[in-house]
């Protein structure tokens, strides 16, 4: 049912059931439809009630831009990220001012371009060590092996640590992390967490597993005392000279941040690859000019990241690969002040959504939003296309320390393994996407491998 905006003083939106407006579970638990659908119904401002609270879904680029940008001070973190603490604890995408501008000044060095380009050749070989040990004609859930990929990644580049051997502890903890995700968001969700269920059992055995593999790294390099020049020796060393004592940060802040890294910094990644191979597995002309560009560009050899500018049609597949898919599907704010969007006032405490699903498949700003094109990022486009029609990433202040870091990685990762292999969906595998606290792959993605006819031997930096 339609409310009427002059008669209550609020944006059009829908009127749920009493039991949903307890809830907190959009689309019952299928949530990307029934945000599109609140979106294309009711237009760039809706509201409506659920979880017990007022809730307000913004998709108009302008706004959304006020929100993240503008006037960011009147807003803290959304539902979902304040309900993340429970795993990443204070980190800098859970954490609020003054604690998040601190911890964020902090950690800025280690992001320095200089430092994450030295990080390239670390990329490309654990990329090329993952394409030997594929085989013609063998079948693999790529979501697997890319989550695989960007957790060795993501351990050595900024932890200088192998954590082969602990990847498979890692991926079972965040599936028992992610399948609680709903539940959690849940008014009551602080007594569930208590309760014997076996849901509930599995996610506090997968945080526990993610803490000791986390402390373990932060205790060994305290042991050694050594700077390996990664992350983690940053954070053990960072001092903030306007803190009390000597301004280092205990072992529980440093957890806190290492653990925010070791997730995010590898299963977004992870996931926009998935989706990455997908895409072009459907397309082959696209795909042929993707090999085409990295023939021309690469000769055989190895990328390196000065090879980046000479590749940009990779680029724009992946540009566009996290446009029909982005990692971060919606973000989310509550609003400290009552807040005015337009002729509407969100009222304060209310809660205030933006959706990178949503408004990267809206048809005023992408034509044909559903078709996988990556011609369409052209300059002019890009030019024209409004700030946060296109927000992969967020924005503003909380906007993601590690955004250079992931875009050198996709490149890289994406150039190496097409150079020799193509990747085609196997028949009749069901293909949905999995709105969790990322955009997963709700059945994995099992496709076939297949050698392309023109690969080139490999060559590494050292011939």
């Amino acid at each position: 049912m339609l409310q009427t905006p002059a008669a209550t003083g609020q944006p059009p939106g829908p009127k749920l059931s009493p039991w949903h407006q307890l809830v907190y579970r959009p689309g019952g638990g299928n949530p990307l439809p029934f945000f599109t659908g609140l979106a294309r119904t009711y237009g760039d401002i809706v509201t409506y009630r659920m979880g017990g609270e007022q809730v307000f879904l913004v998709s108009d680029p302008h706004l959304i831009k006020d929100i993240l940008v503008t006037y960011n001070r009147n807003f803290v973190k959304g539902r979902g990220l304040q309900r993340a603490r429970r795993l990443l604890g204070e980190g800098l995408l859970t954490s609020e001012d003054p604690h998040h501008l601190r911890q964020r000044r902090l950690m800025q060095p280690a992001f320095h371009r200089d430092r994450i380009t030295a990080y390239g050749n670390t990329m490309v070989a654990y990329a090329d060590r993952l394409r030997e040990q594929w085989q013609h004609g063998a079948v693999v859930d790529v979501a697997h092996e890319m989550m695989r990929l960007t957790l060795s990644i993501v351990g050595k580049t900024l932890f200088d640590a192998d954590v082969d051997s602990q990847a498979r502890d890692v991926r079972e903890a965040l599936a028992g992390v992610m399948e609680t995700f709903w539940t959690m968001m849940l008014p009551f969700a602080d007594l569930l967490e208590q309760l014997p269920l076996p849901r509930m059992r599995r996610a506090r055995t997968s945080r526990a597993r993610l803490d000791a593999i986390i402390y373990g790294f932060i205790a060994e390099r305290r042991a050694s005392g050594r700077d390996h020049g990664d992350l983690l020796s940053m954070l053990l060393s960072a001092r903030d000279e306007e803190a009390a004592g000597d301004g280092r940060m205990t072992d529980t802040q440093v957890r806190d941040e290492a653990m925010t890294i070791f997730l995010a910094g590898h299963e977004t990644t992870a996931n926009a690859l998935t989706w990455t191979w997908y895409l072009l597995g459907g397309a082959p002309e696209i795909e042929a000019r993707l090999h085409a560009e990295i023939d021309a560009v690469l000769g055989g050899r190895l990328p390196v990241v000065s090879d980046i500018p000479s590749l940009p049609f990779v680029e724009r597949v992946v540009t566009e690969a996290m446009r029909l898919y982005p990692p971060a599907w919606i973000v989310g704010r509550r609003a400290i002040d009552r807040y005015a969007m337009g002729s509407y006032v969100a009222p304060a405490r209310s809660l205030v959504l933006a959706s990178q699903w949503v408004v990267h498949r809206d048809g005023r700003w992408f034509a044909n939003p559903e078709r996988f094109d990556p011609d369409r990022w052209t300059p002019a486009f890009k030019a024209a296309l409004p700030p946060y029609a296109y927000f992969p990433f967020g924005g503003g202040p909380r906007r993601c320390i590690g955004e250079s870091f992931a875009w050198m990685e996709l490149v890289l990762v994406v150039a190496t393994i097409a150079q020799r292999w193509k990747l085609r969906l196997v028949p009749g595998h069901p293909v949905e996407p999995q709105a969790l606290v990322t955009l997963r792959t709700r059945y994995g993605m099992r496709m076939t491998i297949e050698r392309r006819e023109r690969a080139v031997p490999s060559c590494r930096p050292a011939c």
